[in-house]
């Protein structure tokens, strides 16, 4: 007997048990393929001595997997009625604690130093809840958790923004504020077709490897993310509208805004889109000293 909580029947047999309903409003949508389960946790690269960080793990279906490849997994679940669906589920692993809160309220640092004691090598693996995916991988970055990376389920269309490279169409402030803290990849396609519910979008998993520093050294980070923010603001236009429109006081200080770009070799005609992290984090050293 295939004891995978993860196929199709032993899903709709825990979910009727239980009478579960899915509640749209957080983004529930449970995984029924093991072989695709095996292989998120694999580019996980997990040993006996790992600990995993789980976000959202609904049946318990990713969760189980986790800890048969590490040594403790700690899971996050916002949804009380999920509660003792998961104490059901994952009753034969010793190694899982489920906490009862929402990620992104929770201190997470200081639960890593409590659950994961003598653990050095954490990653966090998760199918993230679709419509919080941003805001919770953010968190996990800006918080230098020391974590290895992260390996997680998103929307096709949030991934393909968070790995898209300079020059291409889904560059923008989100794949600059995930790759200065990682070296993000796109490691595999999802059909919706492994989901109950299904949702209306494929999916994608991505892997974000940590950087020992990140990817530019700048005088101010909050800054260097206000400007790469402001350089997006609206796609078609130059850099220069786009800072001065974007920046506060920009208007009054268009003449520093087009000295800095002088001073950084950026012509003041190009796109948001067409510079690297590079020349982003050139750009807003020299437009630091004007805007503090």
């Amino acid at each position: 007997m295939n004891k995978d909580i993860a196929t199709p029947i032993r899903t709709r047999a825990i979910l009727e048990k239980y009478g579960f309903s899915f509640k749209k409003s957080l983004g529930q949508n449970f995984l029924i393929d093991t072989n695709i389960l095996k292989k998120i946790v694999s580019f996980a690269d997990l040993t006996e001595n790992s600990g995993a960080i789980e976000i959202g793990p609904g049946i318990g279906a990713l969760t189980e997997q986790l800890a048969r490849s590490s040594k403790k997994t700690v899971a996050f679940e916002i949804d009380q009625r999920l509660l003792p669906i998961l104490q059901d589920t994952l009753s034969p692993y010793e190694n899982v604690k489920i906490i009862h809160k929402d990620v992104l309220e929770a201190d997470v640092h200081a639960v890593m130093t409590e659950e994961f004691a003598g653990i050095d090598d954490i990653m966090v693996v998760a199918n993230l809840p679709y419509y919080v995916t941003t805001p919770i991988i953010m968190k996990l970055l800006e918080e230098q958790l020391p974590i290895r990376g992260i390996v997680c389920m998103l929307q096709k269309e949030v991934a393909d923004r968070i790995s898209a490279k300079p020059g291409t169409k889904d560059y923008g402030s989100l794949s600059i504020a995930v790759q200065y803290y990682t070296e993000a990849e796109t490691v595999m396609i999802v059909p919706k077709t492994v989901f109950v519910p299904q949702p209306n979008v494929d999916s994608a998993v991505i892997r974000l490897t940590r950087r020992e520093q990140p990817a530019v050294a700048v005088k101010d980070e909050a800054f260097f993310f206000q400007v790469t923010k402001a350089s997006f603001a609206q796609r078609r236009k130059t850099l220069l509208n786009n800072l001065t429109s974007g920046l506060p006081e920009g208007k009054q200080k268009k003449e520093e805004i087009l000295a800095a770009l002088q001073a950084s070799s950026i012509e003041p005609s190009r796109r948001g889109e067409t510079l690297s992290l590079e020349e982003f984090g050139r750009l807003a050293d020299e437009l630091h000293p004007h805007f503090h």
